[in-house]
């Protein structure tokens, strides 16, 4: 796939068009560029630290950069730092090196101008705008040098310490439902989720 076809399918995952996803993908090839790595389909080659955090804009940042790296929450291999920011750093587990990408607010202004901008201020959603206002606004992104729009640090050595994946699912004693061993708990003499053990954790 080339680059055009990754942001079109991460679109796509991402379920709308918008300049925070295009950032995310832009950020996450760049850092796959700077390590030397490809998109990875297992959690045992990247590790992925995006510094997002909640109910803010320009969330959608994160989903471009899973779409991009294949770190993704079903893997295991991302985590958000919860500082509210459009940054990511992308650990390469097996060489032990990291790489921080960062956007550059340079050309925000025309994103904020943007009639996809205004229109969402407005409060109409994101898929209820037209394809062609959505795309003119991603392209003050896409466009643009890569310099221009991203902070590249520099890749740096990063030892990672992995516990790897703990395998197995058993019955809760009282549900019923699967639960992974970890998340377990003892109540009596039974082994119970989270949920029915009345435990906070």
């Amino acid at each position: 796939m080339n680059e055009k076809e990754i942001l079109e399918k991460a679109f796509e995952f991402h379920g709308h068009i918008c300049w925070a996803s295009a950032v995310g993908v832009r950020a996450g090839l760049a850092a796959l560029k700077a390590l030397g790595v490809q998109r990875t389909g297992t959690s045992g080659e990247l590790h992925c630290i995006v510094e997002i955090g909640d109910n803010h804009g320009a969330q959608c940042f994160a989903d471009g950069v899973q779409y991009a790296t294949g770190c993704t929450l079903g893997k295991g291999n991302i985590e958000k730092a919860g500082w509210g920011k459009l940054a990511l750093t992308l650990i390469d587990k097996q060489n032990e090196k990291s790489v921080r990408v960062s956007y550059k607010p340079t050309r925000h202004k025309l994103i904020a101008e943007s009639t996809f901008m205004r229109k969402r201020a407005q409060g109409i959603p994101p898929t209820k705008i037209p394809k062609e206002e959505a795309m003119e606004m991603v392209k003050i992104i896409w466009d643009a040098p890569e310099d221009e729009i991203l902070k590249i640090e520099e890749v740096k050595d990063h030892p990672y310490e992995d516990f790897g994946e703990v395998m197995g699912l058993v019955p809760c004693d009282s549900c019923g439902e699967l639960v992974a061993r970890p998340y377990l708990r003892v109540v009596g003499n039974k082994h119970m989720c989270i949920p029915c053990s009345g435990y906070d954790v």
